[in-house]
C-alpha cells in the first residue's frame, strides 16, 4: 500500500480505527475520518496520519469534508465507507431525513460521488468499499417512503433497509463505473464489538457489557474483510460483490439483486443529496 492514499470513515473507533491502523502498517497514507474530535485525533496521532472531522447528520458538512479531502490528497486509491449508526427511535437529520437513512446511506452516497472524479484518476484503479451487514436480509426498501414516515417506526427495520441500500449502491456504482478503473464492493464484518449502538436500546444491550464483548469478534477481526478488499490483487474479481466476512456471497434478499431497484435508488438518492454526475 506504499504510495497509496486510503480514506476511512467512521475511523474514530471500532472497525474503522482498526482498519486505519492496519493500512498505516502496510505503508498507506491514511485519512482518518470521524465525528469525535478527541477520538479521531487520538487514532490519527497514533498512526502518524491526518484527522478529518465530519457530522453525517448534516449533508453540508459532508460536502465540506469532500472539499477538505480533495485539497489534502492529490490521489485517493481507496474510499472505505465505514461510518454508520443504529438509532432506537426515529430521529430527523438537519436536512429533514430519517437519521439512519442519512448516516448509513445518503451521506456515504454523497461523499463517494463528490470524490468520484479524484478516484477515477488513481493510477492503479481506485476501490470503494462499503461496510454493510447481514441485517440487509431483513431489510425492505420503499422508494416512496425512504424516510420511513409512514407506519410504525422500527429502529432495526430502518437499519436493515439502509444495509440493503449499501448493497444496492455497491452494485449500481460498479455498473456505472465500468471502464473507469473504479471498483466497488461491500462486506459483512461479522458481529463485532463496536460503538454502533451508541444511541442505546437493544444494540447497547447486545454490545455494551464486558461479557457480550468477550463473545464477539474484535474490531481488528471485523476490519479483515475491508483490508482484504483493499489489497486483493485483482479488484475486478470482487467488483459489485457482497462478501460475508471473507467469502463472496449472492445476497439473500430479492431486492438486493434487483438492478432496476438499484438504479432507481441511485436516482432517488441523487435527488435527495443534490448530486449531479455524468456517470
Amino acid at each position: 500500500m506504499r504510495g497509496k492514499t486510503v480514506v476511512v470513515t467512521g475511523a474514530s473507533a471500532g472497525i474503522g480505527a482498526a482498519a486505519a491502523r492496519q493500512f498505516a502498517d502496510l505503508g498507506a497514507t491514511v485519512a482518518v475520518v470521524g465525528r469525535s474530535a478527541q477520538k479521531t485525533a487520538a487514532v490519527a496521532d497514533a498512526i502518524g496520519a491526518e484527522a478529518h472531522l465530519v457530522d453525517y447528520s448534516r449533508l453540508d458538512d459532508v460536502r465540506r469534508l469532500a472539499d477538505e479531502l480533495l485539497a489534502c490528497y492529490p490521489r485517493i486509491d481507496v474510499l472505505a465507507n465505514n461510518a454508520g449508526g443504529y438509532f432506537k427511535g426515529r430521529n430527523t437529520s438537519a436536512d429533514g431525513h430519517e437519521m439512519t437513512l442519512q448516516v448509513n446511506h445518503l451521506a456515504p452516497f454523497l461523499l463517494t460521488n463528490l470524490l468520484l472524479d479524484r478516484l477515477t484518476k488513481a493510477p492503479e484503479g481506485a476501490r470503494v468499499i462499503n461496510t454493510a451487514s447481514m441485517a440487509y436480509r431483513r431489510g425492505r426498501l420503499d422508494l416512496d417512503d425512504l424516510d420511513r414516515a409512514l407506519g410504525r417506526y422500527s429502529g432495526s427495520a430502518a437499519y436493515g433497509a439502509t444495509k440493503l441500500a449499501n448493497i444496492l449502491f455497491t452494485r449500481e456504482l460498479a455498473r456505472r463505473m465500468q471502464g473507469t478503473g473504479v471498483t466497488s464492493s461491500a462486506f459483512h464484518p461479522g458481529t463485532v464489538a463496536s460503538d454502533i449502538g451508541r444511541e442505546g436500546g437493544l444494540q447497547r444491550l447486545l454490545f455494551g457489557s464486558r461479557l457480550s464483548r468477550a463473545l464477539l469478534s474484535t474490531p481488528a477481526q471485523g476490519a479483515e474483510p475491508l483490508v482484504r478488499l483493499a489489497t486483493i490483487l485483482d479488484a475486478q474479481t470482487v467488483n459489485g460483490q457482497y462478501l460475508h466476512r471473507l467469502k463472496p456471497m449472492e445476497p439473500k434478499n430479492k431486492q438486493a439483486t434487483d438492478p432496476h431497484l438499484a438504479q432507481q435508488l441511485w436516482e432517488r438518492s441523487a435527488q435527495l443529496t443534490g448530486v449531479r454526475t455524468s456517470f
